[in-house]
């Protein structure tokens, strides 16, 4: 009796590792920390770390964090990206000891670009102007029925040009003085972070 259990015992194990063998055998542990065997891991679980059972062999199914951590320093771009952003936060926490001091940097930044502004602004309305009289004495002379002289001509696309770029380096300038205001505010909000105070509510 006892011989003929121990074989049907046998016959069980060996029909349980024959399955293993053919499928694949996930073990995992749940947030109640119970470990469970299944062939599929449920989807709550799915990033977490397991291990699987695939004929006869185990092997640790890496966690999706460290997964990311690694191809982070794998790829030269993100890892850069890493470096500049630690980079950055040590820059705040070193320069700044107070949001104050973050927005008196902020005004001596705009402060030079606002001179900028009006330097090209200044230039621009004065090719303009010039422009204005070229075309004038251009008007006189066609209306006269003469020929135009060639240095009126030249002259005239050299204004049009000019204006054309002081035009495009305004517009640069204005674009350039949004973008030194958002910086600021982005650096604000992570000082904070990194200062761990509360945010301020409007």
């Amino acid at each position: 009796m006892n011989r003929s259990k121990l074989l049907v015992s046998v016959a069980t194990l060996c029909a349980v590792f024959a399955l293993n063998a053919e499928a694949k055998l996930f073990k995992w542990v749940d947030d109640k920390g119970i470990t469970h065997y299944g062939e599929t891991i449920p989807p709550e679980y799915a990033n977490k770390p397991a291990m699987k059972f695939d004929k006869g062999r185990s092997e640790k199914r890496e966690d999706t964090r460290d997964v990311a951590a690694k191809k982070a320093r794998q790829d030269p771009a993100v890892e850069r990206a890493r470096i500049e952003a630690e980079r950055h936060d040590n820059a705040l926490i070193n320069t700044y000891s107070s949001e104050k001091e973050i927005d008196l940097a902020r005004e001596r930044n705009l402060q030079q670009v606002e001179a900028r502004t009006n330097s090209f602004t200044t230039l621009l309305k004065s090719a303009q102007e010039n422009l204005v009289a070229l075309k004038a004495e251009e008007s006189k002379i066609t209306q006269a029925g003469r020929k135009l002289p060639k240095s009126l001509v030249d002259d005239i696309e050299a204004g049009t040009a000019r204006i054309a770029k002081l035009q495009i380096d305004l517009d640069t300038s204005a674009k350039e003085t949004d973008k030194v205001k958002a910086r600021y505010e982005a650096d604000k909000v992570r000082y904070r972070e990194l200062k761990g105070f509360t945010p301020r509510t409007n």
